[in-house]
Order: structure tokens, then sequence, then C-alpha cells
């Protein structure tokens, strides 16, 4: 089942976000599979980080959960993780 966690930094943690930065993307790259797609929100300009949408498969929402939490980043943004559907653009099964 794929979940949507909606993260968004708390405010003046830009400077956290950035020091504990490597850290989280480790830990994504560390969940293989699981992690379907990641990336930061930003403000208007383009550029400065201030929340994160990732995509991930998890057997359960508790699963979700733990996933959720285990990252670093959790500890200073709200995280919101809702179920999903893939609708449109799915990537094509790897032959």
């Amino acid at each position: 089942m794929l979940f949507a966690l909606i993260c968004t930094d708390k405010p003046n943690s830009l400077a956290l976000r950035q020091a504990n930065r490597p850290e989280h993307v480790e830990y994504l790259n560390s969940l293989g599979d699981a992690v379907v797609l990641a990336g930061p929100f930003t403000e208007a300009d383009g550029e400065t980080m201030n929340g994160s949408l990732i995509l991930i498969e998890a057997a359960s929402p508790q699963a979700a959960r733990d996933i959720a939490f285990g990252d670093r980043f959790a500890k200073f943004a709200s995280v919101e993780i809702r179920p999903w559907l893939w609708t449109l653009n799915k990537p094509t099964a790897k032959e």
C-alpha cells in the first residue's frame, strides 16, 4: 500500500533542516524500494526548503508511521500520513 508523508517544517527550522539533511537522505536511501519518490517543498523562490513529500510503500498504516517517525526530520516538522492511490503516470514494470 502506498502512503504519502507530507512534512511541513516548523517555523525557523531551516538551520536544523540543513544540519540534518545528510542523515535524512541516508535514512531514506536505507529504505531501498520502500521509497517510491521523495523531495522537498520550497518557498516561492524554488530553493529554500520548508518541508518534504515522501511517497512510500508500506504494509500497513503503522508501518508507514514507523518509517515516518524513524526519520530525524520528524523531530522538527509536522508529519501527515495519508494512504495514496497512484492513478496517472505510473512507471511501467521493469523487464
